[in-house]
């Protein structure tokens, strides 16, 4: 047993002089004189408690012994090498992998097409995606669980740092044999009487639409409450009635037996990015956060609405 911790510039100077070759060229590679690598050498044998060179004509012969020391130096030395890229590595991009959280309604349209981005730009990092409900996704990263949520602007965002990620304005969702797909848009008393499939009473949206029809006299009937967008353009494929949804969440629906049309007065679906509060985001999640809001960009663009919005 060593009676002393081993000296770390003793070892990188053996690792050299083995490298090397000779004395000089180590003492070259280090800037350091040749009597400090001799010395250093001297002192790691003796706390070693083996020879490591024959020291002939002025020459140091490596023993045996120190080419089996070597191979464990050299692993040793690849370890450090490999802990050196890793803190590189978090300094600049934070750890190699990122954890996101979202609302149903993005799951399948813009986080996918985001992550695809993400991953151009990364392709080591490790991604974890659930999808949950927007009250979850919230307590989720305030809990530290997650490095990203999207979620929607009903949520109570004490405990997290929120921001707008989106904006889209909603649009209805019908069969596309419906007698009110004849109507390039469709207003309050055109939803008058006809069977509703509605997001969840805490929706902040389905709340502005209620307040609109109230205002207008208009009364839908309601006969399936989901806080899923994607189950409402299933719904409505299916011929169960009409809703009013975030136009996104209807791409895979489209042609297949859902349409879609404008509604005035133009009502607001908000997407929140949320964020553990006090964490400054790492490199990796402002890259992450750029690739949401390009594919965003590029969806507004692309939008079926696009005429209208």
């Amino acid at each position: 047993m060593l009676k002393n911790p081993l000296n770390l510039r003793q070892v990188e100077i053996f690792h050299a002089v083995m490298v090397n070759g000779t004395t000089q060229r180590a003492a070259e590679v280090l800037h350091i004189s040749q009597p400090g690598i001799s010395k250093a050498i001297q002192e790691l044998e003796r706390q070693l408690g083996f020879a490591l060179f024959h020291r002939t004509r002025r020459r140091l012969v490596p023993t045996a012994e120190a080419h089996f020391y070597f191979r464990e130096v050299e692993e040793s030395f690849a370890a450090l090498s490999r802990l050196r890229s890793a803190a590189a590595r978090i300094r600049d991009f934070g750890s190699g992998e990122i954890r996101i959280a979202t609302l149903s309604a993005l799951s399948t349209n813009i986080v996918p097409r985001a992550l695809v981005r993400f991953r151009k730009r990364h392709p080591d990092v490790s991604i974890t995606l659930q999808t949950h409900m927007s009250s979850t996704v919230k307590e989720l990263v305030a809990a530290g669980q997650f490095d990203l949520g999207l979620a929607a602007d009903e949520i109570d965002v004490s405990g997290v740092e929120a921001q707008t990620l989106s904006t889209f304005r909603g649009a209805i969702a019908l069969p596309d044999s419906h007698p009110l797909c004849r109507k390039a848009r469709l207003e309050p008393r055109d939803l008058n009487d006809q069977d509703f499939i509605a997001l969840s009473p805490e929706d902040t949206t389905r709340q502005d639409l209620e307040r609109v029809l109230d205002n207008a006299g208009s009364r839908v009937k309601t006969v399936l409450e989901t806080p899923f967008a994607n189950t409402i353009c299933a719904m409505v494929q299916a011929g169960m009635g009409i809703g009013f949804i975030n136009p996104i969440c209807a791409e895979p629906f489209l042609g297949k037996g859902v349409a879609l049309r404008p509604f005035l007065p133009s009502l607001e679906f908000r997407t929140l990015l949320v964020r553990p509060p006090a964490v400054p985001p790492s490199q990796i999640v402002r890259d992450c956060i750029d690739a949401f809001r390009e594919e965003i960009l590029a969806t507004s663009e692309n939008s079926a609405l696009d005429d209208d919005n």
